[in-house]
């Protein structure tokens, strides 16, 4: 069989895979992405997107029982679990679709099946119809990333879930276990518990969101306790024994083992890169625990391959393999490439009230050795949080008390996943304290708080 060559393949159609190919494209390459499955990979179809459809929903049923404080009445309040997600899949069709339509405009090849590299500049791919084989002297890796399995927690789509079941659930869970506090499970928790699920967290670090700034996780903690969550630290589910429609779970807290009984598990425990059946040990790649070991370029040290997105490591965020393919794809095109700085790549999580944060903690700024200035405003200070009926949250700022630096931001509260964007700005483009203090926030706004942290952390705060 004739193998077609291109300048380009790309390997995997999520977030960093089909950016890589359109900018390939749009620099005058000629470009092939292989999928096994979708395009869009799971962030579309299967992960941010959906889920935040299915948050979306929880968020109206949660505003529609308290319309009494906004002056309104509803009655009967209730919702169609099938619905909801009938709507979370409509959206992740629609957005699906609409990848298809972008590879066809920027005259991308497109190959449905499961790719192998035999050898150095060689795809071979198993379609429907057979196997394609493809060359060229680029290959970019971006086959992203599985939910991680535990001995004895593993899924079975009834009782125990991945992300891939609570997105599609079978049932809907009358008590419910998630057990890991990341960004999938807490939004998942704070998604059914919403919905009236009896919900019970479990997480083996000592706070929820681990990665989080500690009064972050503190305050989402006791927003989530508020909210009728169940949350045990430092604990871990040793077993889980099955029943029929129910589940025994085993969780070791405090060196004591305890038993609880629940109808359904989510299990969210982290991911573990798909490195598999692609040929890359034979090719010399270096793996680290899953994951393809590269430069800050997302160079595997293999001539003309490259890794971007979970496949090449954390942070495990779709937005950061986005700007890794526009990166490779420069890179290949001889354009000049700027790495992508893990400290400037925002994390938002969307459970209720939201999370969102960029650069060092607190504690990882110390840890750096910088002498530091912290700034804090809480919402209950804001006009616009309060005429929302929002006024749970806090916005954190720490600074190099030296240089006047921003470190990192840090925010809990509503529409924080929104605002965060500005200090990624702020952090891109070098800011200081002083260019901070000088910028003028519209009023009445939630981004006035950024301000005020601002002016907190060098002592000129003026609404607290």
């Amino acid at each position: 069989m004739a193998t077609k060559s291109f300048d380009l393949i790309v390997i995997g159609a999520g977030p960093g895979g089909y950016v890589a190919a359109i900018r390939g494209a749009q620099l005058g390459l000629k470009v092939a992405v292989v999928e096994r499955e979708h395009l869009g990979g799971i962030c579309l179809n299967w992960g941010c997107i959906p889920t935040k459809a299915l948050l979306r929903s929880s968020e109206v049923f949660h505003l529609m029982h308290r319309a009494k404080e906004f002056g309104l009445s509803a009655d009967n309040i209730n919702y169609d679990i099938d619905a909801v997600v009938k709507r979370s899949r409509g959206v992740a069709k629609q957005l699906s679709g609409g990848i298809g339509h972008l590879l066809k405009k920027n005259k991308v090849t497109v190959v449905m099946g499961q790719a192998v590299i035999p050898a150095k500049g060689r795809v071979s791919v198993k379609t429907d119809k057979g196997t394609e084989e493809l060359s060229a002297k680029n290959i970019v890796l971006a086959t992203g990333a599985r939910a991680r399995e535990l001995p004895g927690l593993e899924a079975d789509g009834d009782l125990v879930w991945t992300y891939r079941h609570a997105l599609q659930p079978p049932h809907m869970p009358k008590k419910l276990l998630v057990i890991g506090s990341g960004a999938i499970g807490i939004e998942f928790a704070s998604f059914y518990n919403t919905l009236g699920t009896d919900t019970t967290v479990v997480e083996v670090m000592d706070r929820v969101l681990p990665v989080e700034d500690a009064e972050i996780s503190a305050f989402a903690h006791k927003a989530f306790k508020k909210q009728g969550m169940k949350i045990m630290e430092k604990a871990m589910v040793k077993k889980l024994d099955r029943g029929k429609g129910k589940v025994t779970a085993h969780i070791e807290v405090g060196g004591k083992v305890e038993t609880q009984e629940f109808d359904t598990v989510i299990s969210a425990v982290g991911i573990v890169g798909n490195v598999e059946n692609l040929g890359l040990e034979a090719l010399g790649v270096k793996l680290d625990r899953t994951h393809v070991v590269t430069d800050e370029y997302c160079r595997t040290g293999v001539d003309g391959l490259y890794a971007i997105g979970d496949i090449a490591g954390a942070p495990w965020l779709a937005h950061k393999a986005s700007h890794e393919g526009v990166m490779v794809a420069d890179l290949i095109a001889g354009k000049h490439a700027h790495p992508v700085k893990p400290e400037s790549i925002a994390g938002c999580t969307y459970c209720h009230p939201q999370v969102a944060s960029v650069g060092y903690t607190e504690a990882k700024a110390k840890e750096l050795g910088y002498d530091i200035k912290v700034g804090r405003f809480p919402f209950i200070g804001n006009g616009k949080a309060i005429a929302l009926g929002e006024a749970e949250g806090l916005v954190k700022t720490i600074f190099d008390a030296k240089t006047g630096e921003l470190l990192g931001a840090h925010m809990v509260g509503a529409e924080v996943t929104e605002m965060i964007q500005g200090y990624v700005v702020g952090r891109q483009l070098e800011t200081t304290e002083e260019d901070l203090i000088n910028t003028v926030f519209p009023h009445p706004t939630l981004s006035e708080m950024m301000h005020e942290s601002v002016l907190d952390a060098f002592d000129r705060v003026i609404h607290m």
